[in-house]
């Protein structure tokens, strides 16, 4: 009878040791299970970025188990003053759905979702290693904790960069300036611009790009992930600019950057001239065959003294023209000059008006001045009638001396 007693003893020790091991195995199994539920990851943890920048990591989400669910997300560990966004087809989000039906290349039970985190870091942030942990919690103990490293670097690489192939150029009054700059955008992802100017009161700056179809300005512009964009900046000077060295600053301005190049423009003064007479007369007569004399008045009506000026003249066939001084070696600005041209009609010209062209230049500028020169022609019937009236007046002086006595 104590024997029966102590092997029932044993059994219901041996019973409940089975129990007791049984209950610890699946509570077990639950704790792996509920640590195993969900993982969140990302490619590039650890990125190096520049104060004032914005950076992005793109989040994975697995489910582990098969199981689908729903995560809250929070970012459970941040430095002071820095901001971080969670997004999702471009909207803020705070939770997201992993399902784990989905099946992925790698695992059967596996589901990657897509969503990023936006982390802003201050414009005073100092140089340095800054630590970010998110957090994906769906509940009864199933989530993760991603740990993200930032080093903050003043030497970031990424920047972006705006150029101009030739940044200084110069022209006399009234030139439009045309640079050919390049706006580079070195990050990995897309870059809207805002473009501005920096220039003298009353000058012009616009921007044209170079994929524009139609050549029409804009004041923005969008250039994708570490790629580049072709800018005309075309720079209009004011018409009564002064002589002298002028820098245009240019800005492209985005979220994350802000780039400028100077351009420098040189007004090497404004040029003028003009060809005209004493009197503004542009009429003379003359005879075929005999030396007519124009005076003229050169003008230099610019700001900057002209050197090298030549005259020259464009006159109907067989005409000639001669100058008493066929250059000038220096008008100085405001000057004024006077040449005497000696123009000689062909022998063959009928009487009538024909139009002379004289001209006056050099390199930077040019004046013409179109003469209506009136052609008469000389007879022998002139000389005649002048005999005629000479014999007239002496027969009538003779026949008063004889009869204006009587």
């Amino acid at each position: 009878m104590q024997k029966e007693k102590s092997k029932k003893q044993s059994v219901a020790i041996l019973f409940l040791a089975a129990l007791i091991l049984g209950i610890s195995i699946l509570s077990g199994a639950s704790s792996v299970q509920a640590a195993a539920g969900l993982d969140m990851s990302t490619s590039y943890p650890g990125v190096t970025a520049k104060a004032g920048d914005t950076v992005s990591f793109d989040l994975d989400f697995t489910s582990m188990t098969g199981e689908s669910y729903d995560a809250s997300l929070s970012a459970v560990s941040i430095p002071e003053g820095w901001e971080g966004t969670f997004t999702g087809s471009d909207r803020t989000i705070s939770k997201i759905h992993i399902d784990g039906n989905a099946v992925s290349s790698s695992d059967s039970t596996a589901d990657s979702s897509a969503a990023s985190f936006d982390l802003s870091i201050p414009d005073d942030a100092a140089d340095g290693t800054y630590a970010v942990a998110l957090k994906a919690d769906a509940g009864s103990g199933v989530e993760d904790t991603l740990n993200l490293e930032i080093i903050v670097s003043s030497e970031a690489a990424g920047q972006g960069n705006f150029t101009s192939e030739y940044a200084e150029q110069q022209g006399s009054t009234g030139t439009t300036f045309s640079f050919d700059t390049t706006l580079i955008n070195n990050r990995g992802t897309e870059q809207s611009y805002s473009l501005s100017s920096s220039a003298p009161s009353g000058w012009s700056v616009s921007y044209t790009p170079s994929s524009s179809e139609d050549g029409s300005q804009v004041a923005s512009v969008t250039v994708d992930a570490e790629s580049s964009e072709g800018l005309t900046v075309t720079v209009t000077p004011p018409e009564n600019v002064e002589q002298g060295e002028y820098t245009i600053s240019c800005t492209a301005t985005s979220a994350n950057e802000s780039l400028t190049t100077d351009l420098i423009v040189e007004i090497t003064g404004t040029y003028g001239v003009s060809l005209s007479t004493p009197a503004g007369n542009l009429n003379a007569d003359a005879y075929a065959g005999s030396e007519t004399s124009i005076t003229l008045s050169i003008t230099n009506t610019g700001n900057v003294d002209l050197t090298d000026l030549e005259l020259s003249s464009s006159l109907p066939t067989d005409w000639e023209v001669t100058f008493d001084e066929s250059s000038i070696d220096t008008l100085e600005a405001g000057a004024t000059t006077e040449v005497t041209a000696y123009l000689t009609p062909s022998s063959d010209a009928i009487t009538g008006d024909y139009v002379s062209t004289l001209t006056v230049g050099n390199d930077q500028v040019s004046s013409d001045a179109e003469f209506r020169i009136s052609v008469k022609t000389q007879t022998a019937w002139g000389i005649v009638a002048v005999v005629i009236i000479a014999a007239l007046i002496v027969a009538l002086r003779y026949i008063f001396k004889k009869y204006g006595r009587r």
